[in-house]
């Protein structure tokens, strides 16, 4: 006679065998953020969309006139290059960083 951690263990239960557990893979993490990062795009087109006024933009000595939701995305985008233009800096200078301090412990051996 078997118990019901028997049953558990062997993947039965009451209402018979259990199906095989789907095992997660990197495409379906991928399927997933694309679509989690759908909505966020869709919100950002109904912004652009509803905010269709022409402003003038001014920089330096450069003018333009933009819709006022075009120029909000630009100006998120540059700075977004910017965060990431000084990230991949930082990043460069550890990786030297650690590449010299192991070149250094091997010379010293």
């Amino acid at each position: 006679m078997s118990t019901s951690a028997d049953d558990a263990s062997r993947g039965v239960n009451d209402k018979g065998p259990r199906a095989p557990a789907v095992q997660r893979t990197r495409v379906s993490g991928a399927w997933a953020s694309a679509v989690v990062a759908m909505l966020p795009l869709v919100f950002l087109l109904v912004f652009i969309l509803q905010n269709t006024e022409s402003v003038t933009v001014q920089f330096l000595s450069v003018s333009g006139a933009l819709p006022l939701g075009v120029s909000m995305l630009l100006s998120a985008v540059v700075g977004a290059l910017a965060v990431a233009a000084l990230g991949a800096a930082r990043i460069a200078q550890l990786r030297r960083t650690v590449r010299r301090s192991s070149d250094d412990r091997r010379g010293h051996r």
